[in-house]
């Protein structure tokens, strides 16, 4: 007879999975418990009252999602100021659809999540806007420094499916795309920012506001960077036009995976998006990539749950 206990199944060691839907299910069982981590998340050292000044024993109310303080009785809500605030959807429903977005590789469709919560459409995507809006790192962190590669892209409809008059281009790219920017450290972060042209002045005013001076910068031989050793870069260039893709250590095969794992993602998972929504859409694979090798003894769950913080 085997061994294994069925009620109480255990995540394998030889799987590669550092969070299970076990594991969520035991954390996470019912709104009571989100409640609690959440607010042992965001209150760390306590709930400070603002009436008594200083930090006291809040007891949780019945019925309500919020706490009274012991001493005068002032009433703290822990979701205000959240991606939860105003919401009617269960809490628990809220930290399972993060959970399918952080436990996924190239992405999860609002309409998916509709039929895994058993919520509205509406509901789904608004959840999902909300949950996206954490993850954009724009001012966090220290800028990329070391071996960085720098590109171009540009995201839209297929050439081939347009009609002539709509595929010339301009410094704003091919008409009807959306201009893309990026850059990469070797074996380290990425990000990606969505821009209005692909001029000198834009593409260099990020690349000297995002990356750190002596940092050694791999392009292709597009012009617009030909300034760059001027700005106080070590710049090493591949020409693709010459069918030349790596030359010694240059190369921007990095940052060029990078746009195939989110125009993959994207095509295979949204099929379309707009220019309006791309960047959150980046911030979120961007979060992933950045994430790849570096959770430690964390998980991506944890990554995103660490990223709810109060605003105002």
């Amino acid at each position: 007879m085997s061994k294994v206990n069925r009620n109480n199944p255990v995540r394998s060691g030889a799987s590669e999975g550092l969070y299970s839907l076990m594991e969520f299910e035991r954390e996470y069982p019912d709104d009571a418990a989100c409640l609690e981590i959440l607010v042992k998340r965001l209150y760390p050292n306590g709930i400070h009252c603002p009436r008594c000044e200083k930090i006291t024993k809040h007891h949780r109310e019945t019925n309500r999602p919020s706490y009274a303080c012991q001493n005068c009785g002032h009433h703290e809500h822990p979701m205000r100021g959240t991606i939860f605030q105003d919401s009617a959807t269960s809490l628990k429903l809220w930290f399972y659809a993060i959970y399918l977005m952080s436990s996924t590789r190239c992405g999860i469709s609002a309409k998916q999540l509709e039929r895994e919560l058993g919520v509205t459409y509406k509901c789904a995507w608004r959840m999902f806007k909300q949950i996206r809006s954490m993850l954009d790192e724009e001012g966090d962190g220290p800028q990329l420094s070391g071996k960085v590669e720098v590109d171009e892209s540009y995201y839209g409809g297929k050439e081939s499916n347009k009609h002539q008059q709509a595929r010339r281009s301009s410094n704003r790219g091919p008409v009807g795309k959306t201009a893309v920017w990026g850059a990469v450290e070797r074996e380290g972060r990425v990000l990606a920012r969505v821009m209005p042209d692909t001029s000198s002045f834009s593409i260099l005013s990020n690349v000297r506001s995002r990356i750190m001076p002596r940092s050694t910068v791999f392009s292709d031989e597009a012009r617009i960077y030909r300034n760059l050793p001027r700005l106080g870069y070590h710049h090493e260039r591949v020409y693709h036009s010459a069918n030349i893709y790596v030359s010694g250590d240059a190369h921007t095969n990095t940052i060029e995976g990078f746009w195939s794992l989110t125009k993959n993602g994207i095509r295979g998972v949204y099929h379309n998006v707009s220019a309006k929504y791309l960047q959150n859409y980046l911030n979120e694979y961007a979060f992933r990539f950045n994430r790849r090798k570096s959770l430690g003894r964390h998980n991506m769950f944890d990554a995103f749950v660490r990223r709810i913080r109060k605003t105002g």
